[in-house]
């Protein structure tokens, strides 16, 4: 899930695995898999780093989770 912010200024959350598109035209349009297509403020590059940043995190949650259970 990465947190992005729509034109009005408020945040959403969207679920990373469900984007199928990302465009400029020039402002940036997200496009999800069922359709619904969203324009936010960021740029392409930046909705990349938020998306490898949150599966960076969730991967090493999951390595310290299977650490834990080894104890």
């Amino acid at each position: 899930m990465v947190i992005l912010t729509k034109l009005n200024g408020k945040e959403i959350m969207l679920n990373d695995a469900l984007i199928e598109a990302v465009s400029e035209t020039p402002d940036t349009v997200i496009t999800m898999s069922n359709g619904h297509s969203y324009i936010v403020q960021e740029s392409i590059e930046e909705i990349f780093r938020r998306i490898v940043g949150f599966n960076r995190a969730s991967r090493a949650r999951t390595r310290d989770d299977r650490r834990e259970d080894r104890s």
